[in-house]
């Protein structure tokens, strides 16, 4: 019988092998589908045994490093493991995950794993508000956090296991450092099915309360394999994402897309954002993969691209859709392009610009290899429109798909009805079959009996050097019902007041068609979410309140 490690190694080097024919691979490509399978076990064990090649390399701020070999890593989850089992840990207990980017954050996930445990995980960033939903509604027994975060727990009540990762901070703490004094042989208490659950997600919460994703020992370690695919990892790799711990895209490029693919993990942490620095320890460490959001990237083409002595040989975006300006402009630095990738908490990425790809400016690529991608008709709901709700066929159901929203059956069944996951995301295909973002479901609104995506608006806007950042809502109006509204977040050099806003009107005139025009704007910062997705309900009820700190088109001519 063939066993769960000969069939994802089977998969994965397929996948390896036709990483830059996307035909074959969307193709040919079949999912597996093994009975069993944990991936701490069955895979990271496998390909640690004996490897002394750097799994894990950390650099701090202040220029401290941390390397860790697959073997070492291995050897330390299995004391962890051992360790946090003598203190209650069992199979399918929620343990709450808030770490940063430090070593013991892999050494969890990978020990928690292997203990059959399903991991909360949450980002340093959360309050005691948002711990207590998520300690309620994930019905948390165990929490492992950072020594500095201990006291907001003093506001969350619960009887469940307190582990502290760092100085021991006393009380009902237990130091997670006492780990590494137990056995590091590790003997699982029993078989892992692959539909067991292994994650639980809170959404970060752009639109309504967050929701809560769960997934399995197979959709997310085996579904990165289409991560991996997207990003074009290979063995010998080393990958840098940026990403918060405590979000999904974390655990896709800093986990398991880069050890599928057996490639080092790189992180620089920083308390701010230092582009020439990041540049620097990249060229340091040999980085040849690099994934970041499109806010990183727009900051990093403010400075000085050339600084980078040799680019990654792979680069990638994800988080929201990435704008043609921004990639210009690292071609021209780098000689590299940055290829989109979509997908979401309750997925691997669905639709991707993969290596060797034909690319089309503004399209974000084809579905990925093992998914079935439909857009479905706004008003029928029927596949095979033009423009319309991306959507997954579940007749062909991929195996990166969430099993639901966890204790939330009505929401499942609206996001699986009629035979299609539900994205909420529109999207138009062309006649090559390639996908590109038009915006959330949610956000497009009409003008004029016009359609607006705000996504194509703010991507004319970021092409002028006074923009950094931009979000485009609908605004209230008599004549027209609802007219475009920019928020602004000007570029260094520029000052907010009515000569930029008059400079911006003017550009916007030029660049977009008379019915999408800016007919409003306001500078200042974007609302965002702890996980950085800007929080456009929020500009959208202030639009609709009002702001005296608008501008209008009609005020300069």
């Amino acid at each position: 019988m063939t066993t769960g490690t000969e069939q994802f190694r089977r998969a994965r080097d397929f996948l390896l092998e036709h990483r830059e024919d996307y035909a074959t691979a969307h193709r040919d490509f079949d999912w597996p589908r093994p009975e069993r399978f944990n991936w701490a076990l069955d895979w990271f064990d496998v390909i640690a045994d004996g490897n002394d090649r750097t799994a894990l390399h950390l650099v701090e701020e202040d220029g401290r490093e941390t390397r860790m070999s697959f073997a070492e890593l291995a050897r330390r989850s299995d004391r962890v493991a051992a360790w946090l089992r003598r203190h209650g840990v069992a199979a399918e207990d929620r343990v709450l995950v808030m770490l940063g980017n430090q070593a013991e954050l892999w050494e969890t996930a990978l020990a928690a794993m292997k203990l059959r445990a399903v991991v909360i995980p949450a980002t340093p960033l959360l309050g005691p508000a948002d711990l207590r939903d998520r300690v309620d509604r994930g019905r948390v027994r165990h929490v492992i956090v950072r020594s500095a975060d201990t006291a907001k727990f003093d506001e969350v009540p619960g009887d469940y296991t307190r582990i502290a990762v760092g100085e021991e901070p006393g009380g009902a703490w237990l130091p997670y450092a006492d780990a590494y004094g137990a056995a590091d042989r590790f003997v699982p208490d029993g078989p892992t099915l692959a539909d067991d659950p292994l994650m639980l997600y809170f959404t970060s919460g752009t639109t309504a309360r967050p929701k809560l994703v769960e997934h399995t020992h197979t959709s997310y370690p085996i579904g990165h394999l289409a991560t991996m695919y997207w990003i074009g990892l290979r063995p010998g790799d080393v990958h840098l994402n940026i990403s918060s711990p405590g979000w999904a895209k974390h655990a896709w490029s800093n986990l398991f897309a880069p050890w599928n693919a057996e490639a080092t993990v790189f992180l620089h942490n920083y308390t701010r954002f230092d582009a020439p620095r990041l540049m620097t320890e990249m060229d340091r460490a040999g980085v040849t993969t690099f994934c970041a959001p499109p806010t990183v990237w727009r900051m990093l083409i403010q400075s000085d691209l050339g600084r980078l002595r040799t680019p990654p040989r792979e680069v990638v975006a994800a988080g929201e859709p990435l704008n043609p300006e921004v990639i210009e402009q690292v071609r021209r630095a780098w000689n590299v392009t940055i290829r989109d990738g979509f997908g979401q908490t309750e997925t691997a990425v669905q639709v991707s610009n993969s290596p060797g790809q034909l690319l089309k400016t503004g399209s974000m690529g084809r579905p990925s290899p093992g998914y079935r991608v439909e857009l479905l008709d706004p008003v029928s709901g029927a596949p095979g429109a033009a423009e319309g709700e991306i959507a997954l066929d579940l007749s062909a159901r991929p195996v990166g798909l969430m099993t639901g929203y966890h204790g939330d059956p009505d929401r499942t069944a609206e996001a699986m009805a009629g035979g299609y996951y539900r994205t909420g995301d529109i999207g138009s295909r062309d006649e090559d079959g390639y996908i590109t973002y038009v915006g959330r479901a949610d956000d497009v609104f009409k003008a004029s009996d016009y359609k607006i995506s705000p996504f194509e608006l703010e991507s004319v806007l970021l092409e002028h050097e006074a923009v950094a950042e931009a979000a485009v809502v609908p605004a209230p109006d008599e004549l027209w019902l609802a007219v475009p509204k920019a928020y602004i977040v000007l570029a260094q050099g520029f000052e907010p007041g009515p000569d930029t806003a008059k400079v911006l009107f003017e550009y916007a005139r030029e660049a977009l068609a008379p019915y999408k025009r800016i007919r409003r704007l306001e500078f200042g910062e974007l609302p965002k979410t702890v996980s950085g997705k800007i929080r456009r309900i929020e500009l959208r009820e202030a639009t609709a309140a009002g702001s005296a700190a608008e501008y209008r088109e009609e005020d300069f001519r």
